[in-house]
């Protein structure tokens, strides 16, 4: 299906840029007329996928991420990050709750189970040595005003 609306975006991993991208993809998703708790809701997403990559992606060397944003029919919105880090050697155990690849640090471990709960799809693919994408999904309710 193709999209209606969308939006790409390439910054470097620097914490401060991690507001950035939810604040863009917040502004982008604006048009559907989201409520305040889906706008909540994906912002903690996006949140948690780009600090991924900046921590645990590229740990202590800066690259670029690349943020995608698609709007279907009906609400639909599919939100890509993706990183050329250090990628993930096993997939289903990081995103088990409580794991970190930092331990001893102020990681809880979380960031998965977070986007999983706020989100309605979550894929994560990823090869060691080549980095990381999350594929993020998430339906708006669509309110009579935001259809036309």
């Amino acid at each position: 299906m193709k999209p209606l609306n969308e939006m790409k975006v390439q910054f470097f991993s620097r914490s401060v840029n991690e507001s950035f991208a939810r604040v863009a993809v917040a502004a982008f998703i604006a048009q559907l007329d989201p409520t305040l708790d889906e706008l909540s809701d994906i912002k903690t997403a996006v949140s948690e996928a780009v600090t991924n990559s900046i921590v645990h992606g590229y740990k202590d060397q800066i690259g670029n991420i690349y943020l995608t944003v698609k709007i279907y029919e009906n609400g639909r919105i599919n939100i890509a990050i993706r990183d050329r880090g250090c990628g993930i050697d096993d997939v289903k155990t990081a995103m088990e709750p409580m794991y970190t690849s930092k331990p001893g640090g102020e990681r809880a471990g979380l960031g998965f189970t977070v986007m999983q709960s706020f989100m309605d799809k979550l894929r994560v693919r990823s090869r060691s040595g080549y980095g990381t994408t999350v594929i993020m999904e998430k339906m708006l309710k669509m309110r009579k005003d935001a259809e036309s």
